[in-house]
């Protein structure tokens, strides 16, 4: 986890001291050597989150996944009206289209990353925001399949604002705020993830839609999908312009010493020796399985709902399918604002992690005994237990920001963090491009041959959860995200 950049009285202080990632065991009390720089280093650690800077990295936050999921819900219809395609040919060309995005971010993730680094923050995460902002726009614009995948591409070639939004929330924060400040960021990832669908599927045909309101408008009737890709550049764009004149650029580049005399930074570290420093190749295992698992149940879950309780569904209509979203989402937030940021200060990131990764296997097995409920006419034990379970199993989701902070604290030194970001986000993508295809297909195999009784994709995400439990035990202790208590009678 990198420290917080010096504040502009203090920027002589610190030059001196080595850019390292902050948590317990480089902490420096005011008393240990009798310089200033503990002192400083005492203050810094009490500093609130600057309000303005979270509030923009946040902001900027929302485009990538709004962007990402916002195509969803017109994309079987626009694939099939663009390629003149019967109606099962869509999976085929929607699943190349999706995974196009994901698939490019992978490529790029780490060139990205290395670019914050050497460059900076802000000029990377300006950049990425506009290309990301025009990319989406004009991929309303498509009139053919070819179209729509290249267009696609060019979204996903702008990966820079989520790796560089991750590390410049670290590097305003302190190890008493960072739980804090990353729930503010997973919060605003969800909240992309609620925007996109609302704005794809509600401003998608607008003629159709509203036709008292846009009456007859050509550009409209010739691109009929404009509008909300329009509307998600727009939001991109607003969010590049406040980011290129309001955000803080962290000096990731040099330090000026007291005697302000440069000093260089050592020649930059290469992907393989990041990953092979202490510590960070298990927490990467660690992220990626967890990783996988949110995916593998984001992508099974709107399946597993619809399906009929005889295949091993719950049968739910599009209404009751909504509504538990919407409780699951709530929930979610929930956890993550108002719930893991005083059980990381109590547990630590091992801790919550811990807690996450013992809990998915139950959550899991939930599912199929909820199941079971129904086959057996139980619908009222259903009704009680299945919201219970599906909103208190959304606990699990702080395991997505715990292992955030333990992949900051592994960091080899603050000029690495942007590059170990993109490794870990090159590993998310790659996961995204193929790990969802692979639990749906397991799913809608034990359904129509009712392999264990249609619950063979819950029995092999219990059997991949499990298995994240045996990486744990090597955590690294720098990465147990735990605050050192301030020994007592010293407040100053």
């Amino acid at each position: 986890m990198a420290s917080k950049p010096p504040a502009d009285e203090n920027t002589a202080l610190l030059a001196a001291a080595p850019a390292v990632p902050i948590n317990e065991e480089t902490v420096v009390s005011a008393e240990d050597d009798g310089n200033t720089n503990g002192t400083v280093r005492a203050e810094e650690e009490d500093k609130p989150l600057p309000k303005l800077q979270m509030f923009l990295l946040c902001y900027a936050r929302l485009i990538e996944p709004i962007a990402f999921f916002g195509i969803f819900p017109f994309l079987p219809r626009m694939v099939r009206e663009n390629g003149n395609l019967k109606e099962t040919q869509v999976g085929y060309y929607s699943g190349l289209i999706e995974s196009a995005f994901s698939l490019t971010q992978m490529l790029l993730m780490i060139s990205w990353g290395r670019a914050s680094d050497r460059i900076g923050r802000r000029p990377v995460l300006v950049f990425s925001l506009s290309g990301v902002s025009i990319a989406t726009a004009i991929f309303g614009l498509s009139k053919s399949i070819p179209q729509m995948v290249i267009f696609r591409c060019c979204a996903g070639i702008f990966a820079g604002t989520i790796v560089t939004i991750r590390t410049m929330i670290s590097e305003n924060s302190t190890p008493r705020t960072v739980a804090r400040a990353f729930s503010f960021f997973a919060f605003s990832g969800n909240m992309g993830m609620f925007l996109g669908p609302l704005i794809g599927g509600a401003l998608s045909n607008p003629l159709e839609q509203y036709p008292n309101v846009f009456g007859s408008l050509r550009f409209l009737k010739e691109f009929p999908y404009a509008l909300p890709t329009f509307i998600t550049g727009t939001i991109g764009a607003s969010a590049a312009l406040l980011c290129g004149f309001l955000i803080k650029e962290a000096s990731t580049l040099f330090r000026k010493s007291e005697n302000n005399c440069s000093t260089a930074v050592a020649p930059p570290m290469s992907t393989l020796e990041i990953i092979k420093s202490p510590g960070v190749g298990v927490v990467l295992f660690i992220y990626g399985h967890v990783m996988l698992l949110g995916l593998a149940y984001t992508a099974v879950m709107p399946v597993f709902w619809y399906t009929s309780p005889a295949n091993g569904g719950y049968g739910f209509s599009t209404l009751q399918n909504s509504a538990f979203l919407a409780a699951v989402g709530i929930s979610q937030s929930i956890w993550l604002l108002f719930i893991f940021p005083p059980l990381q200060r109590k547990f630590g990131t091992g801790g919550i992690l811990r807690g996450c990764l013992y809990a998915w296997p139950i959550f899991f097995a939930s599912a199929p005994i909820a199941n079971l409920f129904l086959r057996k006419g139980w619908t009222t034990a259903f009704w009680i237990l299945t919201p219970i379970l599906q909103i208190g199993g959304s606990g699990v989701a702080m395991a997505f920001t715990a292992v955030q902070l333990a992949l900051n604290d592994v960091a080899p030194s603050h000029e690495t963090l942007g590059t170990l970001n993109g490794i870990a986000l090159t590993l998310v993508s790659g996961i995204r491009t193929v790990g969802p295809a692979i639990f749906t297909s397991i799913f809608a195999v034990g359904s129509e041959s009712q392999i264990l009784y249609g619950y063979l994709v819950w029995v092999v995400l219990v059997a991949v959860a499990l298995l994240g439990l045996i990486p744990l035990h090597y955590l690294p202790e720098k990465a147990e995200g735990k605050l050192k208590k301030q020994a007592p009678g010293n407040d100053e």
